[in-house]
């Protein structure tokens, strides 16, 4: 359908997950267009200062994604903030524990789980509801190719991922004529703390200033999915039409089990430590 236009010069973008990676590189180029943009983070000092670094048009502000309340907080700071309403929600928050399906504690999975589908459907369920009242707004959930392509050491991820591709499809049929839209992003492996310490061999690897500008460009062109890059969203789609015993050649030769056998721990353990304080 066609969508009621948004002019990103003066409109009011809220980014969760925003003091870092793919979320600073999101708020710098919608920063870039002309947008105030609302930078929500676990660790506050360090979104009010990545805000402070962009200016008068950004604000930081303290965000727990697995709270609601935590997330209806940030949502009304920002409205206070520019006086208006919100124009683009973009659901960015997630944490990508990697280890055996076997191995992996309960209480990690279940951050995984509260973090990255819980953390989406809540900014969802507060944001929607005043974008059908105007007739007019964007949602962007941050996904991934994780969410259409299993890995190996990464279950639990691929489970919260592929929920959200789900999620966001579901919901946008259902906001269906209504000016409202959702779209889903899906990076590949991207170089950030994220995934730092892994190496994924072939898997082509992409800069958060890469998702950043997917991000922003489905304000126009309100794409269901985006993958980034595109060829890979393609062969993800592919996968499922090729057969089971030559899939698993191919992915023997691709390293498919490199988020346990080709893991960098020292490198990885920083960012383990960080989210298992959570």
């Amino acid at each position: 359908m066609s969508y009621p236009r948004i002019d990103l010069n003066g409109a009011l973008v809220a980014i969760t997950g925003a003091a870092r990676g793919i979320g600073l590189a999101t708020a710098r180029a919608f920063v870039a267009e002309g947008a105030h943009v609302a930078l929500g983070d676990l660790d506050e000092a360090l979104a009010v200062r990545a805000a402070a670094d962009l200016g008068d048009r950004a604000m930081g502000h303290a965000l727990d994604v697995t709270d609601k309340s935590s997330y209806a907080a940030f949502l009304d700071a920002a409205a206070r903030w520019r006086g208006r309403p919100l124009d683009v929600l973009v659901n960015n928050a997630g944490v990508m524990p990697n280890g055996a399906f076997l191995a992996q504690s309960d209480r990690i999975d279940q951050l995984t789980m509260d973090v990255n589908v819980y953390g989406v459907i809540h900014g969802m369920r507060l944001a929607l509801p005043g974008m059908v009242e105007r007739g007019r707004g964007h949602v962007v959930n941050v996904a991934s190719l994780a969410g259409k392509f299993p890995i190996k050491g990464l279950a639990v991820y691929n489970a919260s991922k592929y929920a959200v591709v789900g999620l966001t499809a579901a919901t946008r049929l259902e906001l269906d004529e209504t000016g409202v839209s959702v779209s889903a992003v899906l990076p590949s492996a991207v170089r950030t703390e994220l995934s730092s310490g892994i190496d994924y061999g072939i898997l082509p690897a992409v800069d958060p200033e890469d998702i950043a500008d997917a991000v922003v460009r489905t304000v126009k062109t309100r794409a269901a999915e985006t993958a980034v890059p595109g060829y890979v969203g393609l062969m993800a789609n592919a996968a499922g039409l090729v057969p089971e015993s030559l899939l698993k050649v191919v992915r023997k030769a691709a390293h498919d089990d490199a988020a346990i056998t080709r893991v960098d721990d020292t490198v990885r353990r920083v960012y383990l430590d960080r989210i298992e304080k959570q």
